[in-house]
């Protein structure tokens, strides 16, 4: 089944692929503000939801229907599935602070030693009233299940190697502003990051520990997604616009996708692709069981396919009206 669910501000875009070769779009969840999506890459056609006020909310028919799942009232704003360890989850809310689920029920727990991170008192986020910093990102090693990372917007990105036990404050080269970060599939050692500072993208090989901020060829440095090749994890890809104002503005972002192959210098990807692209690209991801492939979510609903690396590119037949953040596919 080909399944693509997106955040749209108020609820959740679901667009399915049919038999006949027809996509068909529906809309769920009308009325609460979704702020992220994650699905269960050990268990098909589940996903989880992070909602403003009710918590996180669980489907296992491939996002037809919902549950709660925990965490009611709690203002989840990112979470992640475990590759390594069945049933594992990772939620952070705003104010930020983490959470974990081990038995994939609603016993969820804390993990309080986040709250003690020396830098903690100067992060601040101006993206969102009351301006609290909030966890915006949360990566979860594929070979290693007690390396955790995760990024705050705006703070630092910070790291675990004991389940959340104890964590060392922000890493260097990474970028204090994150607006996206996620390890390889399935490369423990490669994580990379997306956002509002430096250089726009910041790669690590040591599982999250050191990182650069690699910037040949890159002309716009606001970034906002980032992902990676299923199979070469040398092959990166950034979504950057000039600056946040126009990222935002919803038809002006003057954005671009970038490629960067074996850390040489990052190349624009056009192949088909409106230049620049005037909706921003909130989501860019690839799919393991399809090397090569990549796909990007516009802010105004698109939904963009590669077969070739980016090389060349081609428009899926259905609008999501809305992609605020955040797209996944099942």
């Amino acid at each position: 089944m080909d399944v693509f669910l997106s955040t749209t501000g108020s609820g959740i875009g679901r667009a399915v692929w049919a038999k006949n070769g027809n996509w068909s779009v529906e809309f769920l969840l009308t009325g609460q503000a979704v702020s992220c999506l994650a699905a269960d890459p050990l268990k098909a056609g589940v996903v989880y939801a992070g909602t403003r006020a009710n918590g996180v909310l669980r489907s296992s028919d491939h996002g037809q229907t919902w549950s709660s799942s925990g965490l009611a009232g709690h203002n989840v704003k990112s979470i992640s599935a475990s590759r390594v360890e069945r049933g594992t989850l990772v939620a952070g809310t705003k104010p930020a602070m983490l959470f974990v689920l081990r038995d994939g029920g609603e016993n969820w727990a804390e993990l309080g030693s986040f709250r003690h991170i020396a830098s903690r008192r100067f992060w601040f986020s101006p993206a969102e009233a009351p301006f609290s910093a909030y966890v915006q990102g949360i990566a979860l090693s594929p070979s290693q299940p007690d390396v955790i990372v995760a990024g705050i917007e705006v703070g630092a990105v910070v790291r675990s190697t004991d389940g959340g036990k104890t964590w060392t404050d922000h890493r260097p080269g990474a970028l204090r502003d994150c607006h996206s970060i996620t390890f390889h599939a399935a490369n423990g050692d490669r994580i990379y990051e997306a956002g509002g500072s430096g250089a726009g993208v910041a790669i690590s090989r040591d599982a999250g520990d050191t990182w650069t901020q690699p910037k040949a060829g890159l002309d716009r440095h606001y970034g906002w997604a980032c992902a990676a090749d299923p199979e070469q994890p040398d092959i990166a890809y950034v979504s950057t616009s000039p600056d946040p104002f126009k990222a935002h503005s919803g038809n002006n972002a003057q954005a671009h996708i970038f490629r960067s192959i074996d850390g040489g210098a990052w190349q624009k990807l056009e192949g088909g692709l409106p230049q620049p692209l005037n909706s921003m690209p909130y989501a860019l991801l690839t799919n393991p069981a399809e090397p090569g492939h990549l796909y990007a979510g516009l802010s105004n609903g698109d939904v963009w396919h590669s077969a070739d690396h980016g090389d060349t590119w081609r428009q899926l037949p259905f609008n999501l009206k809305n992609i605020e953040r955040m797209l996944i596919m099942l």
